[in-house]
């Protein structure tokens, strides 16, 4: 929370010296010197931190999303309204795309790389309240910081009502980091990266400090000692994309940081597409966040013990109302 400063008034001791034209220091005792008042120190000045310009390579790739994001949005893509009477879906189609965002990574270990490749995997989610932190590089303004905390804040507490999970935004303890980096702070983050993970994989390090151009943004999970129960996160979302890329990528980021690590061609109306045509979480996705939290799962599950549990879940969730 931002708390703007204030000025408290001594209303009633001010109007008293104003009419005597007095101060609040005791006369001296006759005969003696006056004493000298002891000087008074000026507070300490308040300034912001400095904002570093970005590099040439930086605005370049500013220029290349907002051209993007242009393009996306000429082609009726980045919808924003959670889908509607052209998007239906059932319980059935539900379920289907549960089981193959929530059971399988996107992503496997190729040596010290990340490869794209879905791969069957077990039910991962968190067992533990979400601290989410946000982080910016120097290139990044305190107006588009504090735009960005009031939308991740905002979309912290959407998530929580979703799933059931306490997830809030808060700088104490953090263990849902978003850092919010331009090129140039990217490319420098390995040394923090160690800080918030210790031990972190090369393979890690690599997927976020060499983001192809074409990655719009990242997150990766952690889980301690072979868990299924995610410990810590690390979402890292480009400073250089104009407004709506960039809240499409905390959109879809934060919520695949929370379990549903996949995505799936099959899935609309979703941001769990890579067609893009939703930019923004639909109600599809609210209903996979509610179903991967559901007591009914346990954390570790495989996708066949799963299976039935998410048909079940997926038929009360769709006769309950309207989707």
């Amino acid at each position: 929370m931002i708390k703007r400063g204030g000025m408290l008034r001594a209303a009633g001791l001010f109007g008293l010296c104003a009419l005597a034209a007095c101060d609040l220091v005791a006369p001296p005792v006759p005969g003696t010197p006056p004493q000298a008042r002891p000087p008074v120190e000026a507070p300490p000045e308040v300034t912001e931190p400095e904002v570093v310009a970005p590099s040439q390579a930086s605005l370049a790739l500013a220029t290349y999303y907002r051209r993007l994001q242009n393009d996306l949005l000429s082609q009726g893509l980045l919808r924003g309204d959670g889908g509607g009477p052209d998007t239906p879906f059932t319980d059935t189609q539900l379920a289907r795309n549960f089981i193959r965002i929530a059971l399988f990574d996107e992503y496997v270990t190729d040596g010290d790389i990340l490869r794209p490749q879905a791969t069957l995997s077990r039910l991962r989610r968190w067992d533990r309240p979400v601290r989410m932190s946000l982080e910016f590089g120097p290139s990044v303004t305190p107006d588009q910081q504090q735009r960005d905390r009031i939308s991740v804040a905002s979309y912290a507490r959407r998530l929580s009502i979703a799933t059931g999970l306490p997830i809030t935004q808060t700088d104490r303890n953090p263990n849902f980091h978003v850092l919010v980096l331009n090129e140039d702070d990217r490319l420098g983050y390995a040394a923090r990266l160690q800080e918030i993970v210790p031990g972190i994989a090369p393979s890690s390090l690599r997927a976020i400090t060499n983001l192809p151009r074409e990655q719009l943004c990242v997150v990766v999970a952690f889980s301690e000692g072979g868990s299924a129960s995610y410990s810590k996160a690390v979402a890292v979302i480009r400073a250089e994309h104009p407004d709506l890329l960039r809240t499409t990528c905390f959109h879809e980021e934060l919520a695949q940081g929370l379990g549903l690590a996949n995505d799936s061609p099959q899935a609309r109306p979703s941001i769990f597409n890579d067609d893009e045509e939703f930019g923004l979480l639909t109600r599809h996705d609210e209903l996979l966040l509610k179903m991967l939290y559901d007591d009914r799962f346990e954390t570790g599950m495989t996708a066949a013990e799963a299976a039935p549990i998410a048909r079940q879940i997926a038929r009360e969730l769709l006769n309950s109302g309207p989707t």
